[in-house]
């Protein structure tokens, strides 16, 4: 591959792509291997809906239609354009004082409806050549103005002219080329010597009494060159490159944990003609702008955008990571730090390669020949995960045959803020008679042993490991738990492995692991897996599926809306799909979207009791998309589009309102993403103009 084909999405859209149909770039990323979800879309291809203007249109299965309402035409965002488009000519240092001095009341150089400004603004136009001005009003073309001069000093320039279509443009057309043009280049991150000194500035990699550290598998040379070498050439940094052991015990771990540091991930690696390494890592996408190591399942959703926009070698690098990880550090880590090696995230491996695979370009046999090879290099990876870490002691159970998230570390997670454990130490630093500080120093080195708190960190860290970082759904029984999201994950899996080998292999597989694997094995799998979750997950009395505790031997009453995950792998009958989705709508769909629980299922919030950010009343993407899929792939078209809706006038409301925002989650009840929760809120942290949202 040469460098011109290797980096040809990475930095910017092909260029081909804005000529380009949806029709024709979306397939890849709708299809799935799965035989009953492309039975499923086959029917919905054949289906148009028909436009209502009636109550029901938006009428939750189960309840009562509503009373008739007459359409009402709203005034669209975009007027029809004249035979002159009116263009300005803007002074940025002038227009932008202007802008903030006015309109900015709250002074966080944003452009909002909290702002009390007059909300209109006189502005030069281009064709009078500044000399006569026409007023921009409201906050949305107010706010797309400072983000345009924004864009534009960036640019180095010191005067602009900007369209009034851009500043009144359609503000679902303007968020999607936003993602397109700018979030995705702003969240890329590499592996290189300039992207390490990114990572060197970033506060988590370094203290006053530790420099930055990277970290390199022991049988990975070049990679340890390759640091030793960027080490050199930033002398000032301090740079240590230091080879990990070849046994990566959680002992280690928890050893070098005041030592914390980036860990390498994988890169073309080559030599040239004279013999020196040619060492390039690969770039990767980053979930939010304050994040410079590439995450777990986060990575698989960005990997749907990324392919939706024609970026499929940023997702094919994600992928080549996560088999990077797999052979070299046992699992795909939360994310690549030092501290994350005991840990892992939920697993989306299998459908992230299929999705890749089908949007490579293969259009010769050496195409089509590469793009095999790095199929089955990938579904080795996968499979080796499947095996080491899902179905294997702690995670595996096989009193139930199901898997649970439950990681090995020792300790209290690094990455947390220092204070963050205070109210859980202290009853028994008292006991103890010492101070909270030092009982955590002699608790993180095993100077004390304390079984109480020793489970309650195995269950922290699983909850971390979940994703579902923190849920009153997991909290202080995460390990105990087989989830819904984590089996039917791992069944869909197993159906992978079986239509892929069958796909492509002709139902064969030599793993790597010694033994060859059939497509005939993996189906046996899932079926056992299906029926061990119709037994302990399924509530037919509820219509949900609900998470077991294996140490208590019962269900779970917290009802979530990883229920629909079900959907999503396939694994649930006709039936009992037609039961979930009629309870699910009514338990989790409200205004905004899918929210996390049920109200109820959280429980009562106090001072003491503070909400959590996986709990009601908020929503998340994950939960949202996976449920979109789900609903298709048992005909459920319609709720599939109508829960979309929401999700996205949610979005798209934030964007309008506040300057561009593209929030980490969202208030779906009160349809907000201003609130006070747990680790904040990322994306809504910016000056004038957002460069990468969430």
């Amino acid at each position: 591959m040469t460098e011109t084909d290797r980096n040809i999405d990475v930095h910017a859209p092909p260029d081909e792509y804005y000529s380009e149909s949806p029709a024709v770039r979306t397939p890849a990323v709708q299809r799935s291997r799965s035989r009953n979800y492309q039975r499923v879309r086959q029917q919905f291809s054949e289906y148009q809906p028909e436009t209502s203007d009636d109550a029901d249109a938006d009428r939750i299965p189960g309840q009562p239609a509503g009373p008739r309402r007459h359409t009402v035409r709203r005034r669209g965002s975009v007027d029809d354009r004249t035979m002159h488009p009116r263009r300005f000519l803007v002074d940025i240092d002038r227009i932008e004082k202007q802008v903030l001095e006015q309109e900015d009341t709250d002074g966080d150089f944003q452009i909002t409806v909290e702002d009390s400004g007059p909300k209109t603004l006189k502005v030069p136009t281009a064709s009078s050549g500044g000399y006569r001005t026409f007023e921009i009003r409201g906050t949305y073309m107010l706010s797309n103005l400072l983000q345009e001069m924004a864009l534009a000093r960036d640019c180095g320039l010191s005067q602009v002219v900007i369209d009034e279509d851009r500043l009144s443009e359609n503000p679902v057309n303007r968020l999607s080329r936003m993602i397109r043009t700018t979030f995705w280049n702003g969240l890329v991150r590499c592996m290189d010597e300039s992207g390490i000194q990114a990572v060197c500035a970033d506060p988590k990699n370094s203290t006053p009494d530790c420099p930055p550290i990277i970290y390199v598998p022991y049988d990975d040379q070049p990679a340890y060159e390759y640091y030793k070498g960027v080490a050199r050439d930033l002398s000032n940094l301090n740079i240590q490159v230091v080879r990990l052991p070849k046994d990566i015990t959680p002992r280690y771990v928890n050893s070098i944990n005041e030592k914390s540091g980036i860990l390498s991930l994988a890169a073309d690696v080559s030599y040239d003609a004279n013999g020196r390494l040619v060492y390039q890592p690969l770039p990767f996408v980053v979930p939010g702008g304050r994040f410079n190591e590439m995450y777990g399942w986060d990575s698989y959703f960005s990997a749907l955008g990324l392919l939706v926009d024609g970026r499929y070698q940023l997702a094919k690098n994600m992928v080549d990571h996560f088999a990077y990880e797999i052979v070299h550090y046992g699992k795909i880590l939360n994310a690549n730090r030092s501290y994350y090696l005991t840990r892992s995230q939920p697993p989306f491996m299998t459908d992230m390669i299929i999705k890749v695979f089908e949007a490579l370009p293969n259009n010769s046999d050496i195409e089509k020949e590469r793009n095999h090879e790095w199929l089955r290099k990938s579904l080795d990876a996968a499979i080796s995960e499947y095996f080491n870490v899902w179905m294997s002691e702690p995670r595996y159970h096989a009193g139930t045959g199901l898997s649970r998230y439950y990681t090995t570390g020792y300790g209290m997670p690094p990455e947390t803020e220092s204070s963050h454990f205070d109210h859980t130490v202290e009853p028994f630093a008292k006991r103890l008679g010492v101070s909270v500080e030092d009982y955590k120093k002699l608790y993180s080195h095993e100077k004390i042993h304390e079984p109480e708190l020793d489970e309650y960190f195995v269950h922290d860290r699983a909850v971390r490991e979940s994703g579902h970082d923190t849920s009153y759904r997991l909290e202080r029984r995460c390990a105990n738990l087989a989830t819904v999201d984590l089996n039917t994950l791992l069944y869909k899996y197993e159906v992978d492995f079986a239509d892929t080998l069958d796909e492509h292999f002709d139902g064969h597989f030599d793993w790597s692991g010694g033994r060859e694997t059939t497509a005939a094995e993996w189906r046996v799998r899932a079926e056992t897996r299906r029926k061990s979750i119709d037994k302990y997950l399924w509530n037919e009395q509820k219509g949900l599926y609900f998470d077991y505790d294996v140490v208590l031997g019962e269900q779970s009453v917290y009802e979530s809306v990883t229920a629909f995950w079900a959907l999503w792998a396939g694994c649930a009958t006709p039936a009992q799909a037609r039961r979930l989705v009629d309870v699910g709508c009514r338990k989790f769909e409200v205004k905004g979207g899918l929210v996390s629980g049920t109200e109820e299922s959280r429980g009562v919030i106090s001072l003491e009791r503070p909400n959590r950010q996986w709990d009601y009343p908020y929503g998340w993407a994950p939960h949202q998309i996976v449920a979109w899929y789900g609903m298709y792939n048992y005909g459920f078209g319609d709720v599939a589009r109508r829960f979309a809706y929401r999700w996205l006038f949610t979005i798209t409301q934030a964007f309008v309102d506040f300057n561009g925002t593209v929030a980490e989650k969202l208030d779906v009840v009160n349809m907000t993403h201003r609130f006070q929760v747990e680790y904040g809120n990322v994306g809504v942290d910016f000056k004038m103009v957002p460069r990468e949202g969430f």
